[in-house]
């Protein structure tokens, strides 16, 4: 999602990146969920190599997070896994500029400039992401929607919509999700002071979000069945009940999910393998 503060582009963005195979991992322990083991951050990576997407949650501030999904990039590069990166932080709409910036055909600082059009958060914190997508040929694919169809939403639901709107959305999409993320963004949304009569606005606003972006995945695969989908999204998106569960409902594709200890959507001592495959541990 994208959010309304104006950023200055920062004059660091121009410095040449450098990113060694061999530097040492942010989290070096894993929790793995099924069994409740510690295992080695390595471990965790050789057993993603069985999946169709991986799932990287963030909270968006914080730059241990973006690392941690550098080192799991680089870590199945390093192991010749065919790999994409999908985005909550691009709209699919801006795909073409993606591809160019992955080309090499495209200057960083006009990038700069559409990335902070899709995304608010500090180019800093993803931009090692970005350098090592474009250095390594790695293609990124945006899932995001226009951010003028999600305040739509938010605002008044999908009854909303125009019917050209209605077409960037998957067929048929409603606030169709399980009890345990109903209660989360119910809790969510109660925080935000919202209202009952209101709250089918804000569950069909964020299936806006999980159910495109899921779709945007399964359309990508399906053209690209060899690749491996890294998916950078934050922690409320990425746990299972989210995006994850919208693939697993229109697809057969397999995901692993790994949350960081401090996502907001789990919490070490209450995560089960409903909610995540492997949390990154402190």
């Amino acid at each position: 999602m994208k959010f309304c503060v104006k950023l200055i582009l920062p004059a660091i963005a121009i410095i040449l990146f450098s990113y060694s195979a061999g530097s040492a991992v942010t989290f070096k322990s894993v929790l793995r969920v099924s069994d409740g083991r510690i295992i080695t951050f390595e471990e965790m990576v050789r057993e993603l190599g069985r999946v169709d997407m991986v799932f990287v949650g963030e909270d968006h501030v914080k730059g241990r997070h973006h690392k941690a999904q550098l080192d799991v990039i680089n870590a199945l590069y390093g192991k010749r896994v065919p790999l994409a990166i999908g985005l909550e932080m691009f709209r699919a709409e801006d795909q073409k500029v993606l591809d160019l910036w992955v080309e090499g055909g495209l200057d960083t600082g006009v990038f700069i400039k559409t990335y902070y059009e899709n995304w608010n958060f500090p180019w800093p914190l993803y931009r090692d992401i970005f350098m090592y997508s474009r250095e390594k040929r790695l293609p990124m694919v945006g899932l995001n929607v226009p951010e003028n169809i999600s305040r739509k939403v938010s605002a008044g639901g999908f009854k909303s919509l125009t019917p050209e709107e209605m077409k960037q959305l998957p067929p048929g999409i409603s606030c169709d999700i399980d009890k345990k993320y109903m209660e989360f963004i119910k809790r969510a949304y109660e925080g935000h002071g919202g209202t009952e009569k209101s709250f089918l606005n804000f569950c069909e606003a964020q299936m806006v979000w999980d159910k495109t972006m899921a779709w945007h995945l399964i359309v990508y695969k399906k053209n690209n069945p060899t690749k491996t989908v890294v998916v950078l999204a934050g922690a409320g998106h990425s746990w299972k009940h989210g995006i994850p569960a919208q693939v697993k409902r229109e697809s057969q594709y397999r995901s692993s999910v790994i949350l960081p200890v401090a996502a907001n959507s789990v919490q070490r001592s209450k995560v089960s393998i409903k909610d995540a495959d492997y949390v990154l541990l402190d």
